[in-house]
């Protein structure tokens, strides 16, 4: 019924015709205009195929196997009707030499008008014995003895028998004196048999150009759509949920492919057979054509009715779909919590309740076609019995052949396969236009940190950082910093403390210029952030965070994450320096080691020490460490304290850290309280203050800090 590769979010569906996208649109098409042309050459070439079959059926029909002739006899009445008629008629009759006998053929008769053929009828002029015409090759005395006296010679030397004489002769016989009428079918199945090679030789190259075309353009768009995504502002991710933006860059894609392949080029070509079907029709017929054309208002308008029926069906299965997705990746993610409290039974009957919404909605849809579909068949085949009552009536009066009424029932049954399949994309269509509207949103989407027109770079990155009354807030009206000030000097440790909530990891965002402050400046070595390049600020400031994403490939490209400037002797050093090299090394493959996505093969402790190992193989001048050893064993927390050690007196080092354990030796430590700092200092003159400091280390459970604001 409807191919759908995706959901659509609220059930919304787009118009089905919204120029100003398919205008956007155009622009990646544009580069495979030949391809898109050569696909629309190819299957306009395909629907002519198509339009030839019952059109060689009527010349086989009318030209070898029914072919006739009937005799005209002026003589038989004294009307001067001939005389008029033959001065309009007169190129349409052959002369039987000085009998002044005329014949017309069955094909020429339809030519003639019927109210003509009744007058020459009516006198007795046109006969209505059938005859057949042989050609000069045909020898006549070897088949017929005694009745060749009924047998007309034309000037051309071909004969004229009667039907009745050929009745009663043998069969071998009739093949005989029918040679040129076998051999001109023959020719015709020929042609036939060679347009359906040719028809699907040309299929093949109409379906590929179509998938190639389709592809590139889908290629285009999804690169442009993940190139975007790379350059929107950590603010952007924090408000588009990851299943929306991989929903935009997969099946919204495939989307706009489907309408490609089903709707543009498909219906051109509907279109192009539908145009075809109406002017061959007027072409053998217009009186009888006209008369099926009567038809037409009553299809469209239930095609109108169906395609509103339809896409009302269509929106609701969309919104329940977007209901059971969302229940799904709920609960999913949820599983752990879902067992571990026995609810079970109870998800189960909140998706049995919204699976069977499904259910109605996809029986809604489906007897909506179910209605259409057998409408469409009743229309074409009381189009097919009326052809046959009266248009055969029409050839039982010599007014119509019988290869144009069997051609006739031929495109009209041809002409209902297109409606269909016009009605059945309308809602692909609106389908693929709601997601190219959704991509098209997301790209016009410029939530960028922007890049200075003329960046900054010092001679010489020592890694020295000063917050200068710096305030940010993730929401208007709701600041998370409050007028931060501080500075580390080149070669420093410095950690931040504080509670949940403090504003610990939004000072880190900041650094990273994830974000940019509302209100003050932070400065890297004399420059402002704003000043920098981001591509050169995050080459000399690198990040350690405490929730590790692996991605699935090998170790080493997990280190280098496809910076070639760094060598395997560089990647080996930078894992020696987070002494990550142990486990490595221990591993069957060791670099070259396979993992999986979210390092599932690895320890926790191992997960931290290689992201350590990726943050340093830049060998950066500013190293901030974001809860790096909150949820590291101790032994892994004293690889890294060494690794730390190792570095200290070469680079400024930031720690935000739970564990005191981690910052206690540091150079200082930021006491971090509702987005302010409230206490500076060492470790010991803190705890000589006996403030937040201070009782956060009386207080801790474990070696971890743990304080309700």
């Amino acid at each position: 019924m409807l191919k759908d590769y995706g959901y659509t979010e609220e059930g919304q569906l787009g118009k089905p015709y919204n120029f100003r996208l398919l205008k956007r649109l155009a622009r990646y098409a544009f580069p495979y205009r030949k391809a898109i042309a050569a696909g629309l050459l190819l299957s306009i070439l395909i629907a002519l195929f198509d339009l030839t079959v019952p059109y060689l059926t009527k010349i086989v029909i009318d030209r070898y196997i029914v072919a006739s002739w009937y005799r005209i006899d002026p003589g038989r009445s004294t009307d001067p009707v001939f005389r008029d008629l033959s001065e309009r008629y007169g190129h349409l009759l052959e002369k039987n030499g000085p009998e002044s006998l005329y014949y017309i053929s069955n094909l020429n008769m339809r030519k003639v008008d019927p109210v003509d053929l009744h007058r020459l009828r009516t006198q007795g002029i046109l006969s209505s014995e059938r005859f057949y015409r042989g050609g000069p090759e045909v020898k006549i005395e070897r088949f017929l003895t005694k009745d060749r006296k009924r047998v007309d010679q034309m000037a051309d030397g071909s004969s004229l028998i009667p039907f009745t004489l050929m009745e009663h002769l043998p069969q071998k016989e009739i093949l005989e004196i029918r040679a040129r009428d076998v051999k001109g079918v023959t020719v015709v199945a020929a042609i036939f048999f060679f347009l359906l090679l040719l028809s699907l030789g040309v299929g093949y190259v109409e379906y590929y150009v179509l998938e190639f075309t389709g592809q590139r353009i889908m290629q285009d768009i999804r690169l442009g759509l993940f190139g975007n995504m790379q350059i929107q502002a950590i603010r952007f991710f924090d408000r588009h949920p990851v299943g929306r933006l991989v929903t935009r860059a997969t099946n919204d894609i495939e989307n706009l492919n489907e309408m490609f392949k089903s709707v543009f080029i498909t219906v051109f070509k509907d279109l192009f057979i539908l145009t075809g079907i109406l002017i061959v029709l007027l072409y053998l017929n217009w009186r009888l054509a006209l008369i099926c054309f009567t038809l037409l208002p009553v299809i469209f308008c239930l095609t109108f009715i169906f395609s509103a029926m339809a896409r009302e069906a269509f929106r609701e299965l969309r919104a329940t779909i977007s209901k059971i997705n969302g229940f799904l990746q709920e609960r999913i993610s949820g599983m752990r919590v879902i067992q571990l409290f026995v609810r079970e039974r109870f998800q189960m009957e909140l998706f049995a309740r919204i699976n069977h919404e499904n259910y109605l909605a996809g029986m809604k849809q489906i007897r909506v076609f179910a209605l259409f579909m057998p409408v469409m068949e009743l229309f074409s085949s009381l189009a097919v019995a009326f052809l046959i009552w009266h248009g055969g009536g029409k050839v039982i009066q010599e007014e119509l052949t019988l290869g144009t009424l069997v051609a006739f029932i031929g495109y009209i049954q041809m002409f209902f396969k297109p409606i269909r399949d016009i009605s059945e994309k309308y809602n692909i269509m609106q389908l693929a236009m709601a997601s190219t509207e959704r991509i098209f949103e997301f790209m016009d989407n410029r939530e960028v940190i922007p890049e200075p027109e003329s960046p900054k770079i010092p001679s010489h990155v020592r890694g020295h950082l000063v917050f200068d009354k710096v305030s940010f807030g993730y929401e208007e009206g709701r600041p998370v910093l409050h007028n931060i000030s501080f500075e580390v000097k080149p070669g420093e440790t410095a950690a931040v403390v504080g509670a949940t909530g403090s504003g610990k990891t939004t000072v880190v965002n900041l650094l990273e210029r994830f974000y940019d402050p509302d209100e003050g400046s932070i400065i890297l070595d004399g420059i402002d952030l704003k000043e920098w390049s981001n591509r050169e600020l995050r080459s000399v400031v690198s990040l350690c965070m405490q929730d590790v994403f692996i991605f699935a490939g090998k170790l080493e490209d997990n280190i280098s994450l496809g910076r070639e400037e760094l060598s395997a002797r560089t990647i080996a050093y930078a894992a020696e320096m987070a002494n990550a090299r142990p486990f490595i090394e221990r591993l069957p493959e060791g670099f070259g080691q396979e993992l999986d996505e979210g390092g599932a093969s690895l320890s926790g402790g191992e997960r931290q020490l290689l992201s350590f190992a990726r943050a340093l193989a830049t060998d950066p001048r500013l190293l901030i460490l974001d809860e790096a050893t909150s949820s590291v064993d101790p032994e892994t927390e004293r690889l890294i304290q060494e690794a730390i050690s190792k570095m200290a007196d070469r680079r400024t080092t930031l720690i935000v850290a739970h564990r005191l354990s981690t910052i206690r030796n540091a150079d200082r430590i930021l006491v971090m309280h509702q987005g302010r700092i409230r206490e500076a200092g060492t470790h010991e003159e803190l705890m000589a203050l006996r403030g937040i400091y201070f009782r956060l280390n009386r207080l801790r459970p474990a070696d971890r800090l743990s304080i309700v604001d």
